[in-house]
């Protein structure tokens, strides 16, 4: 099915060793056109050093140019994944995965000033307990990453906890304290914290569910939908399929939402926040 509009899933992931083209093609024969491809760990590259980070962007890369050729306008967003600090610090000190993380970010910015990559993602904390010190080096390595988002005038792409008030206030803290605007940090993997009161000001991804949709555009219309597509062949369809997107755009359209709210969701927000055309 085609649309008047683009339709755009705002964070999805490839693997090598998952369906990647053929998922993307299901995702473009279903209405889909545009992506926003996040970075994720890959098996095939273990990282140890800030150098290694390299070798896994590259894979990213590689991924988004496939999906371009498969049909689908594809961008890419890059960075270390937060839980990566906790499997560097089974192999060495604290504060030497920190340096590490630390790199990653530097050569996640390279790409962004290149014009590779149009952002910093997913980058954050982990999404579950870890020590106090732990937390404090991850919220360490996040400021670094919004500062250099901040050079880089680009945005950043949050995983970090359950996303409420209390929480994108402290990740707008974080951002207030490098200067980077609250309205370039995307709480990815979010629920409908579409009034300004919920989300203090960050940019909310909502994840495409039928509840998460309807009360998000019963709300408003500052937000993206995403599936957060692992591309995984043990779970093909988690967190959501990728043809999730479009089937939500035709099902909004049966409901009666006006086109324009749909163009500013899959095309005037993009823009907005990452300074690209869709």
């Amino acid at each position: 099915m085609s649309f008047t509009f683009p339709v755009l899933d705002h964070h999805v992931h490839l693997q090598p060793s998952g369906r990647n083209v053929e998922a993307v093609k299901e995702f473009v024969k279903a209405g889909g056109t545009h992506l926003v491809l996040s970075h994720m760990p890959y098996s095939e590259v273990p990282v140890r050093t800030a150098d290694d980070f390299s070798k896994a962007f590259d894979i990213t890369l590689r991924m988004a140019e496939k999906a371009r050729e498969a049909g689908a306008r594809t961008y890419a967003v890059v960075g270390p994944y937060p839980v990566q600090l906790l499997e560097l610090i089974e192999h060495m000190p604290l504060d030497r995965a920190v340096e590490i993380m630390k790199g990653g970010m530097d050569r996640a910015a390279k790409l962004v000033r290149e014009g590779s990559a149009i952002g910093l993602g997913e980058i954050g904390r982990p999404h579950f307990l870890v020590p106090d010190e732990v937390l404090s080096a991850s919220n360490e390595i996040l400021a670094y990453g919004m500062s250099l988002a901040k050079e880089c005038s680009c945005p950043v792409v949050i995983h970090a906890e359950t996303a409420t008030p209390e929480s994108m206030e402290d990740l707008g803290r974080l951002a207030d304290s490098v200067g980077l605007p609250r309205g370039k940090v995307v709480k990815h993997y979010c629920g409908a914290l579409i009034a300004p009161e919920e989300n203090r000001g960050l940019f909310p991804s909502v994840l495409a569910s039928r509840t998460l949709v309807q009360e998000a555009f019963s709300k408003g219309d500052r937000f993206f939908l995403e599936t957060d597509f692992m591309d995984d062949l043990e779970r093909p369809g988690a967190v959501l399929a990728i043809t999730t997107v479009p089937k939500r755009m035709r099902q909004l359209l049966e409901k009666g939402v006006n086109e324009s709210v749909l163009w500013k969701i899959n095309k005037e927000n993009p823009e907005k926040v990452y300074g690209i055309e869709i």
